[in-house]
């Protein structure tokens, strides 16, 4: 059996939509939590790797984020691929020679992101939208190394991309009701501090089922990377 490995950085954020779609293909899902298990050192024995997201920054220099960038580069080098979420993007940019700071603004709840012709030709081939509406949770940004292909932009920032085996996504196609409400609930002071008025970031109808349709397409594409 094919196994997929899962690194979550904080409890709350997880696979979501991810972890159905992977098992309906067979794959086996090893998760473990970057702050309290052994994060290996090699990609050998993964068909795949999911790096997600959390609150915390790159540039905090972690031990256990810079454990996730070293097998990141190994996957990189062995063409495993790597599917990085929010802060996994951000790690994904780091160990690959960008670098990550703070944006000039927080992109939290529902935001465009316009597909860009290489995106539209690869992770994003089948969605037709030229700008589709996403979820977004993120402060930080990345320069990104002068290998990587720009897939997706907003009008802030660059929002996907790759590098060799690795893609990158700041957006969270992943989440639903649920994962939302928790969102909200464990991240309200930074809601609140922000000036952010929660409806907004509440899902309106068709929102979730929009991004749902999405992301298994996403899925699909990332999928096929996978030997």
């Amino acid at each position: 059996m094919k196994k997929v490995l899962s690194i979550q950085n904080i409890a709350c954020e997880t696979l979501g939509s991810l972890e159905k779609l992977f098992r309906s293909d067979g794959f086996e899902i090893q998760n473990i939590n970057a702050q309290n298990d052994p994060i290996p050192e090699k990609s050998e024995g993964y068909s795949a790797i999911v790096v997600l997201g959390g609150p915390m920054a790159v540039y905090d220099n972690l031990p256990y984020l810079q454990k996730e960038q070293t097998l990141i580069r190994d996957a990189v080098e062995k063409s495993v691929p790597v599917l990085g979420v929010c802060l996994g993007s951000q790690l994904i940019a780091q160990a690959t020679g960008g670098r990550v700071y703070k944006g000039s603004r927080k992109e939290i709840g529902w935001h465009d992101v316009s597909v860009l012709p290489a995106g539209k030709n690869g992770l994003f081939s089948g969605i037709s939208q030229q700008r589709m509406r996403v979820f977004q949770w993120h402060g930080d940004t990345y320069e990104l190394p002068a290998t990587a292909e720009i897939l997706a932009s907003s009008d802030l920032y660059p929002q996907a991309f790759r590098v060799g085996s690795a893609i990158g996504i700041q957006f969270h196609l992943e989440v639903d009701d649920r994962l939302i409400k928790s969102w909200m609930k464990e991240y309200a002071g930074e809601v609140k501090s922000e000036g952010i008025d929660p409806q907004n970031i509440l899902p309106k109808a068709g929102d979730v089922e929009q991004l749902s349709e999405k992301c298994s397409l996403v899925y699909r594409n990332f999928a096929k990377m996978i030997r």
